[in-house]
């Protein structure tokens, strides 16, 4: 099989050697060409492994998990909850800069792009790294989840004290991925309106994820993206 070149992050193509070069990979590449010679594809190409290029493997230090990209236009740019700037804030996102609001005091923003949490180390995951315009979920089960449940289990095998924020059933199910002896898991519900109020609001993951930091001598997590 002819090899496989990602334009991803050095410390993420030697990681997932493995992965690119399976046949699972080789489908998912033969799906995204076919779909977009019918449908538009979100996010663009070149920013559909945006989260591992911004947050290199030996830099992640909070991995926080979404289900898959906003399906609207301009909205999707290859990190989990995170839209570019001047694009509206979407319902899930206004809801997590109302809990950092509670928990820390910190001003809700007029943007939703969070690359400055990436670039502290927070891995803003997508559990499916591309969807078809204007329809959710339309690339799930198509591989994706293979590969990014690969991804969640070579941190928790090969890094020790990382931060797993999991909203949601659909996060919650990630943990059996991940090694609890050595890592940290806050569990909540999703911040999407139909379930803040069940367990997101009042989780104060964001305080709770810098004292774990603080405990270990790191630096915190600057949550403020103003």
């Amino acid at each position: 099989m002819t090899e496989i070149k990602p334009q991803i992050e050095a410390s993420w193509k030697e990681i997932l050697h493995d992965q690119f070069n399976s046949s699972n990979f080789k489908s998912i590449k033969e799906f995204l060409i076919e779909e977009k010679q019918k449908y538009t594809v979100y996010p663009p190409g070149n920013l559909i492994f945006n989260a591992f290029n911004l947050t290199p493997f030996h830099a992640v230090r909070v991995v926080i998990i979404g289900q898959d990209p906003y399906h609207g236009a301009g909205q999707a740019h290859g990190l989990c909850f995170s839209v570019p700037r001047g694009i509206p804030l979407p319902p899930s996102l206004v809801n997590i800069f109302k809990e950092i609001n509670t928990d820390l005091g910190v001003p809700i923003p007029k943007h939703g792009n969070l690359e400055k949490w990436a670039t502290q180390g927070v891995l803003l995951l997508n559990a499916t790294l591309t969807v078809r315009a204007n329809q959710a979920g339309s690339h799930q089960r198509k591989g994706w989840e293979n590969f990014t449940d690969a991804v969640i289990s070579q941190l928790s095998k090969q890094r020790v004290g990382l931060i797993f924020l999991l909203w949601g059933k659909f996060a919650h199910d990630k943990e059996s991925l991940i090694d609890t002896q050595k890592h940290y898991i806050l569990k909540a519900a999703h911040p999407s309106p139909y379930s803040a109020y069940n367990g997101f609001f009042g989780c104060r993951h964001f305080s709770k994820t810098n004292e774990i930091l603080r405990r270990h001598g790191l630096p915190e997590i600057n949550w403020q993206i103003n």
